[in-house]
């Protein structure tokens, strides 16, 4: 077999695993198959401590937020986030950038191997044709991939963030310094449950025994969950809400800045700083009052684990942090921006922060996968946008066209909004961009990352 050239080798060679379009049997949500791969590759996942993250909405930007302030801090960080905006390689890296292609490549390779004798070895849970056998999933695969790149790049903390779920998730084979959940919706319902308890039940399954568990606001439901869970793990619950507030908030096209107010509590809590020190005001470059959230958090985190970190340190790590497709500002006058939400409450955050920016009556493109609740998200935006285009968030996700445009036009009763469907992504993408240079108005992309990711490369092409 000719070995890998390099990391677009490794991922080529995964990409023919991927089964997301041909939809996911239950037998693909099991960590049997994960236990047998990572116990033939020596247990790639315990090479060093992990952070865990899961949840609904923003865990990519907790996940990175907390490996660039350890990176910061002098950790050799691996950092495992999805999806990538631009290409495979952002999902598993360093915190600081990709890792070097010797280990893309070094680790390929040994995956390669782990699967070929995986199927040799366990026919029965590796055969598609055995009767509780299937492929490896890509998701799987991937991760194991990122475990054996941290150990060959000599990690020394691993910031991981689930894929689906929780409780089922392929990265739930580790053992966490911390199991960080970030806001509960209702998503994926038809793998994870139709109601926010069944969700938080599926997400609250990397709460491991014993180990704390750094909690976001959260629904009445699915919070009652999480803390019954982490009583009967006897895992140490820190709920965000019980700890601080966010005060001073200030979002600008440049970022964001707030203050914490640290409550009274009669226990330890993590935020407190050291006397006679007090948190002095945040700054993100990251933009919007969701990331102000995110940084509690992923600061909560950080200090329960590495307690020892300066607090400079911490500061300078939430301001460098940086990740493509979360209200990324990918052209300039006028500034047209991405975003990847995609379920009705980030969808609303982020048009939220779009209005309040550059006022209503401006344009929006839209496309988002078949399985989001696409009427729910057009109510969300109609009001705010005076040109709405619609199209297909590129060809790796299924869509439905014609649901998107249904959802839509039943929404648009009412209001003075020009509602037009263009099939083709990337002839939308023009249509927009012509428009927005036309009119001299900003515009929002949103509804997917793989729309992002479309419009991303495409002003890198230009």
């Amino acid at each position: 077999m000719k070995p890998f050239s390099g990391s677009a080798d490794v991922f080529e060679w995964l990409s023919g695993f991927i089964n997301y379009e041909r939809g996911l049997s239950a037998k693909a949500f099991r960590l049997d198959r994960m236990h047998i791969l990572a116990e033939l590759g020596g247990h790639p996942e315990r090479c060093a401590p992990v952070i865990h993250v899961a949840g609904s909405k923003g865990k990519g930007s907790v996940t990175t937020m907390i490996a660039t302030i350890l990176h910061e801090a002098g950790y050799r960080t691996g950092r495992y986030v999805s999806p990538h905006v631009t290409e495979y390689r952002e999902r598993l890296s360093r915190a600081e950038g990709f890792f070097d292609e010797a280990v893309y490549t070094t680790a390929g390779e040994e995956l390669r191997g782990l699967v070929e004798r995986a199927v040799q070895d366990y026919p029965e849970l590796f055969d598609p044709a055995a009767p509780e056998g299937e492929s490896p999933t890509f998701f799987e695969l991937l991760t194991l991939y990122f475990f054996l790149c941290c150990r060959q790049d000599h990690c020394e903390v691993m910031v991981v963030e689930t894929g689906m779920g929780g409780r089922l998730d392929a990265t739930n084979i580790v053992d966490p310094l911390v199991s960080v959940i970030t806001p509960i919706e209702l998503e994926h319902t038809q793998y994870l449950g139709n109601t926010l308890g069944a969700i938080a039940g599926e997400k609250a399954g990397i709460i491991k025994p014993g180990r704390p568990v750094v909690l976001s606001e959260q629904p009445e439901e699915a919070l009652a969950v999480f803390r019954k869970t982490a009583a009967e793990r006897h895992a140490p619950l820190w709920y965000l809400p019980d700890l601080a507030d966010i005060d001073n908030l200030q979002v600008t096209a440049m970022g964001t800045q707030f203050n914490i107010n640290i409550k009274e509590l009669a226990s330890y809590s993590p935020l407190k700083p050291s006397e006679p020190q007090v948190w002095p005001p945040m700054r993100l470059s990251m933009i919007g009052a969701i990331q102000a959230k995110n940084a509690l958090q992923a600061l909560t985190a950080v200090r329960l684990t590495y307690p020892s970190i300066p607090m400079e340190t911490l500061l300078r790590g939430l301001k460098k942090t940086s990740l493509p497709g979360r209200f990324e500002r990918v052209h300039e006058n006028p500034d047209i921006i991405i975003d990847g939400a995609h379920t009705p409450r980030s969808l609303s955050l982020c048009t939220e922060t779009f209005i309040n920016l550059y006022g209503r009556d401006n344009l929006l493109l839209f496309g988002c996968a078949a399985d989001k609740d696409v009427a729910a998200m057009a109510r969300k935006v109609i009001p705010y946008f005076s040109h709405i285009i619609l199209t297909k968030p590129g060809t790796f996700k299924k869509s439905d066209l014609d649901k998107t445009e249904k959802s839509f036009t039943e929404a648009q009763e009412g209001y003075k909004v020009v509602v037009e469907t263009v099939p083709d992504t990337k002839d939308a993408i023009k249509k927009a961009e012509f428009l927005a240079k036309s009119a001299q108005k900003p515009l929002l992309a949103t509804g997917s990352f793989y729309l992002a990711a479309e419009i991303r490369t495409f002003f890198a092409e230009i």
